[in-house]
């Protein structure tokens, strides 16, 4: 009978065996992993492709929103548009009105104004009177109201049969009193 041996080294495997045997062990966690990295790819590019199709629909209702509302916002931006030009053309309209109304002011009360041209940097008048001192405190009077830099007399008239005198006075205005804002 043979005597029971015990090797306590256990037995003697060659390097290529154990490197055989590593690569082998390596080689399926590196497949493994390998195949879970490329599926895990593939589930994402399944939830990008969504979200993609998600972000297209979503562009197109917008689009189509758009392309809804578009008449009404171009005529939301042409009213905007006049209401800036008539809030401009208002603002001009209260300067002239306020000079108009100081000239009025000025006016004795036998002045008649036959006619009245606001123009760009001036106003024409055309007035009828009977005394000439209201028309001198009347000339007088624009020549010191602060919205007016110069006062011309351009014609005088003399109606003796009507007792009245006519004159024609051109009130150059300063520039930014009448400058469109």
């Amino acid at each position: 009978m043979a005597s029971p041996s015990v090797n306590l080294l256990g037995p003697n495997i060659s390097f290529i065996d154990r490197f055989v045997n590593w690569a082998l062990t390596i080689g399926r966690v590196v497949v493994i992993s390998t195949e879970v990295i490329a599926l895990s790819a593939f589930l994402y590019r399944f939830s990008l492709d969504r979200q993609l199709i998600d972000i297209h629909s979503k562009i197109k209702q917008e689009q189509a929103v758009v392309t809804y509302l578009k008449p009404s916002e171009e005529i939301y931006r042409n009213l905007q548009a006049r209401l800036s030009l008539a809030d401009s053309f208002s603002q001009q309209s209260r300067d002239e009105v306020k000079i108009l109304n100081d000239m009025v002011k000025f006016a004795p009360a036998d002045f008649t104004f036959n006619t009245i041209s606001l123009q760009e940097d001036r106003i024409k008048l055309n007035i009828s009177t009977g005394l000439v001192s209201s028309l001198s405190d009347f000339v007088k009077s624009l020549r010191t109201y602060s919205k007016i830099t110069n006062v011309i007399v351009d014609k005088i008239e003399n109606h003796p049969a009507s007792a009245t005198i006519t004159v024609s006075i051109t009130a150059i205005l300063k520039q930014q009193t009448y400058a469109p804002k």
